[in-house]
């Protein structure tokens, strides 16, 4: 049986690092061979924006503009709360490329699928 890491994602420029935090767990988790899904609600929707990441820094911390470079890239599902997006006033538009917009009901579906573990930063 696969085993699966929902990572959701509730904060970004508002809380650096705990948006770091949820961003470095999700590409461990990657990089270990674990199918990885990261599901960014409330603020953590601004970390899907192509600069955003590029402007929150942390130090002593990779830099996050690389761990969701890996996270996009190596096979992981980038999720946004359609909901928590527009209502900051953002669409898919203003999201990085491969970025899929859901709402609760596709995190439910993630975080209760067998063999799930689910982690909200």
């Amino acid at each position: 049986m696969p085993r699966s890491l929902v990572v959701k994602a509730t904060h970004a420029l508002d809380d650096p690092e705990r948006a770091h935090i949820a961003c470095n767990v999700a590409a461990v988790a990657l990089a270990s061979g674990l199918e990885v899904h990261l599901f960014l609600a409330v603020e953590g929707v601004r970390l899907a924006q192509p600069t955003v990441a590029t402007v929150l820094e942390l130090p002593e911390a990779p830099p996050l503009v690389d761990l969701l470079d890996a996270i996009y890239t190596g096979g992981a599902t980038v999720t946004v709360c359609t909901p928590c997006a527009t209502r900051r006033g953002l669409s898919e538009s203003d999201f990085r490329t491969g970025t899929q917009l859901a709402g609760s009901a596709r995190f439910v579906e993630l975080a209760t699928a067998e063999g799930a573990t689910a982690l909200v930063y």
